[in-house]
């Protein structure tokens, strides 16, 4: 067993974990961590807890220390200094003439490296963008593609729903999402009913998938005939969410709704 803290850098973003060393770390401090990319700020969002060695990747990096107003200071001026970048990198771009579009510029937290998030429909040679930068700042520059899914996160905005998008709020990773699921749901297959902001199908279709698939395992399919309390019938609609189902009872000419449970009682009282 290994004792974890987990920590996020960014709002929604992806939780990481850390050995907590002897810092007796609580749910919302900041601390100072190592990661890949060198010293990061970061917030506690998963309190120390002990994890099985095969639910981390190990080696785990140390927590370093504890965060202070320095520290909280340095974030402030490392974002300051961003939005500096982010215009002069957009100049930069236009200069050169490259096919692709800016969406966030961040330094790390200990100013070694500058990052710029960009979006671009293919491969862009930006050696020579990538030299200029690095003479005005001085400093290690990356440049890192990225995809319309995680541009909507970063910048943001307002989803069909009238609510603030759930990757930019809450959704820590992006999840696969089917067209499979909205027939499932029974919901409208035009794309621009069920795609978000960044153009892909809604990350909300996911939420409800495990209780549509698991209603459908026990629902009869449509057009199944059927025993019910009125005699046989054939199904002609299905509410999966609600597990009602409407059966045509031939017959009588009638269209009743029964639930699964009251199917599955008159069932077992026919055995």
């Amino acid at each position: 067993m290994y004792n974890v803290v987990g920590v996020r850098f960014k709002k929604a973003g992806k939780i990481y974990y850390f050995d907590p060393a002897d810092f007796p770390l609580e749910k919302n401090q900041y601390v100072i961590v190592e990661t890949a990319r060198g010293i990061e700020y970061g917030k506690v969002v998963v309190p120390i807890k002990q994890v099985e060695e095969h639910d981390v990747v190990l080696p785990l990096k140390h927590v370093v220390r504890l965060a202070d107003e320095r520290d909280r200071y340095q974030v402030d001026e490392n974002q300051a200094e961003s939005q500096h970048a982010f215009e002069l990198g957009t100049e930069k771009i236009i200069e050169h003439t490259l096919e692709m579009k800016l969406v966030n510029v961040e330094y790390t937290f200990d100013r070694n490296k500058i990052i710029f998030y960009f979006t671009a429909e293919g491969r862009v040679d930006f050696r020579d963008l990538v030299k200029d930068l690095a003479s005005v700042f001085r400093t290690r520059i990356e440049l890192r593609q990225i995809g319309v899914r995680d541009e909507a996160k970063m910048l943001g905005g307002i989803g069909p729903c009238g609510r603030m998008l759930c990757c930019s709020t809450f959704l820590g990773d992006f999840e696969p999402v089917s067209i499979k699921m909205a027939k499932d749901q029974n919901l409208s297959l035009n794309p621009s009913k069920i795609s978000g902001l960044c153009g892909r199908l809604m990350c909300c279709l996911k939420y409800e998938n495990d209780e549509y698939e698991a209603s459908k395992l026990l629902m009869p399919d449509m057009g199944a005939r059927i025993s019910t309390p009125e005699g046989k019938g054939k199904v002609i609609g299905i509410n999966l969410l609600e597990r009602v189902m409407q059966v045509e009872i031939a017959e009588q000419q009638r269209v009743l709704e029964y639930t699964l449970e009251e199917i599955q009682q008159f069932e077992e009282n026919q055995v």
